[in-house]
C-alpha cells in the first residue's frame, strides 16, 4: 500500500512540476551558470520569474497546496519549462479539476469485431491494437513472429522491460524505452486514479531500473509514426516505419502497423519472417 500511495503522488501537477524544473537547463532559458549552483536545474523563484507569477504562488503549486492554475498560468509555465503540445495537454489534465462521468478504461478493453478482421487482412504487415494500460488486445500473426510479446492478452511495457530478450531484439533498446515510457505518460489521460494503471506503474518501478529513471523524468511524447530497428532471431536485421493511429470511437486504443519500402532488403527480410509462419 506505501509503494502504491507513492506512485499515485507522482501523478500530480506537483510532481510533474519538480521533475521538468529540475531537467530545465538554466542557460537553455537564459539564465547563465556561474559555477555556484546547488540544484538541479532551475531554482523555484528562477522558475516562478520567468513565468511571471510569484515564488509564493508557484512553491504553493510544486508543494501541492494549490492544484488548479488558470489556463494562463500553466501556458507561462509550459513556455518557461519548453514543454511541447504532448506535455502541456498532459499539464493540463492533472491541473483539470476531477470530473464525473469520464470513460472508464474497461470501456475500450474490447476491440470491435470489424477492427480485429482488419488486422489479420494486413498480410505481410505487423500490427496490433493496444489499450489505455498498453494491453495488446489483438494482434495478428506477423505481429507475434517478429516480437513473441506482441501477442493479445501481453503487455507492451511488460514485454520491453522484464524480459531480456526484448534488448536483443531491439539494437536501439534504449531509445525504444524512452520513446514508449514517454508515451504511455501521455495516453494517461483523465484515468490517473485508475487502480490497475497504479499497480502497473508499482510493478515496473519494483522490478524494471530502467522505467523507474524514465518515470521519474516525466517525459511526455505521443510517437505516432517513426521507425524501429529490430535484429530477428530468424531474419536478422531489418528497419522497419510505424503508423500509430488513435481507433474512431475508443480515443484510449491505438492501432499500430509497421511496413518496409517496397522492394527493399527491409521488404524481404518481412517478407521471409512471413514465409516462416
Amino acid at each position: 500500500m506505501a509503494l502504491q500511495a507513492e506512485i499515485a503522488l507522482e501523478h500530480t501537477l506537483a510532481e510533474f512540476l519538480r521533475a521538468r524544473r529540475e531537467l530545465t537547463d538554466p542557460e537553455e532559458v537564459g539564465i547563465p551558470d556561474f559555477g555556484r549552483r546547488r540544484v538541479k536545474g532551475l531554482r523555484r523563484e528562477e522558475l516562478a520569474m520567468l513565468a511571471g507569477v510569484s515564488i509564493d504562488y508557484y512553491t504553493r503549486l510544486e508543494q501541492g497546496r494549490d492544484r488548479h492554475p488558470s489556463a494562463q498560468v500553466q501556458q507561462a509555465l509550459g513556455r518557461a519549462l519548453r514543454l511541447d503540445g504532448d506535455a502541456l495537454a498532459y499539464m493540463a489534465s492533472l491541473a483539470s479539476p476531477p470530473t464525473p462521468g469520464n470513460r472508464d478504461p474497461e470501456d475500450c478493453e474490447c476491440v470491435r469485431p470489424g477492427l480485429e478482421r482488419i488486422v489479420d487482412a494486413l498480410v505481410g504487415q505487423p500490427a496490433t491494437i493496444s489499450g489505455p494500460r498498453v494491453d495488446v488486445l489483438a494482434a495478428n500473426s506477423m505481429a507475434t513472429a517478429l516480437n513473441p510479446h506482441w501477442r493479445r492478452g501481453s503487455n507492451l511495457l511488460h514485454g520491453l522491460l522484464l524480459f531480456p530478450e526484448s534488448r536483443s531484439l531491439f539494437p536501439d533498446w534504449s531509445k525504444v524505452v524512452d520513446d514508449c515510457v514517454a508515451g504511455f505518460r501521455a495516453t494517461l489521460g483523465d484515468n490517473l486514479d485508475d487502480p490497475r494503471l497504479t499497480a502497473l506503474v508499482g510493478e515496473l518501478s519494483l522490478k524494471s531500473e530502467a522505467f523507474r529513471e524514465r518515470w521519474a523524468r516525466h517525459d511526455v511524447r505521443r510517437k505516432t509514426t517513426g521507425e524501429v530497428r529490430f535484429d530477428h532471431p530468424l531474419v536478422g536485421e531489418m528497419t522497419l516505419g510505424f503508423e500509430a493511429l488513435q481507433v474512431g470511437g475508443c480515443e484510449n486504443q491505438t492501432l499500430t502497423v509497421y511496413s518496409a519500402p517496397p522492394g527493399s532488403e527491409d521488404e524481404r527480410a518481412l517478407r521471409l519472417l512471413g514465409a516462416s509462419l
